[in-house]
């Protein structure tokens, strides 16, 4: 089998040759499906920042509404679950959807297939938790300021957004996908009214570099 990342690079680039920033999703998951291809980003497990820092601050839902974005597998939409949220989930690919409907299939979590870049008005401000782990990075750069403002739209008054992406190391910009973000990328997230509760760098788990991890919130209108 093609080494997975070359394989999801090839696929972005005769997408992006199109003008379609985010038809290889689909393609890639569809190829997973049948068997022909592995998704990179498929760990079969929530990723570890996430789980730090849900314990860390002592998470659970309460039964409040959480949003994940560009779910893939579900596997932190199943952790966000198993916090006590009801989760809303969804991917632009349907078969990474109906593939996570089959690997889940009891799950409370919502899986839907939807375009980031044009989500349902209900989603807006509606979410208390929001988790965006490495979607924004697997998007063109000049996909990012709209890719970033789309998802703080979701989060509502007094929610919480969590963030986790590369890090962009000095030098010409990568050809991606994945296109690590900078320091001044991951502030984009303070748009739309949220403030910056922490932002994190740390080493990857891997010793593949440097991981953003930040923490947004929306205040409660006064």
């Amino acid at each position: 089998m093609t080494d997975p990342d070359l394989h999801a690079r090839a696929l972005a680039a005769e997408a992006a040759a199109n003008n379609d920033a985010t038809g290889w999703f689909e393609r890639l998951y569809a190829e997973a499906e049948a068997g022909e291809a592995a998704v990179p980003w498929d760990t079969r497990v929530p990723h570890p920042l996430l789980v730090d820092w849900a314990d860390a601050v002592g998470l659970h839902g309460h039964g409040e509404p959480a949003l994940v974005i560009g779910c893939g597998y579900g596997d932190d939409a199943e952790f966000a679950a198993a916090r006590g949220f009801g989760v809303t989930a969804f991917d632009v690919s349907p078969s990474a959807v109906a593939g996570v409907r089959a690997r889940f299939p009891e799950s409370t979590v919502d899986y839907v297939a939807a375009d980031l870049f044009e989500l349902p008005s209900a989603w807006r401000q509606a979410y208390q938790l929001v988790i965006e782990i490495f979607t924004v990075q697997a998007l063109p750069e000049r996909l990012r300021e709209a890719a970033v403002a789309a998802i703080c739209e979701t989060v509502a008054p007094g929610g919480r957004l969590i963030v986790i992406q590369r890090q962009r190391p000095d030098g010409p910009a990568p050809e991606g996908p994945p296109w690590p973000l900078t320091r001044a990328d991951i502030d984009l997230f303070t748009a739309n009214g949220l403030a910056a509760v922490q932002i994190e760098l740390l080493p990857d788990a891997s010793g593949n570099g440097a991981r953003w991890r930040a923490e947004f919130r929306r205040p409660v209108a006064q």
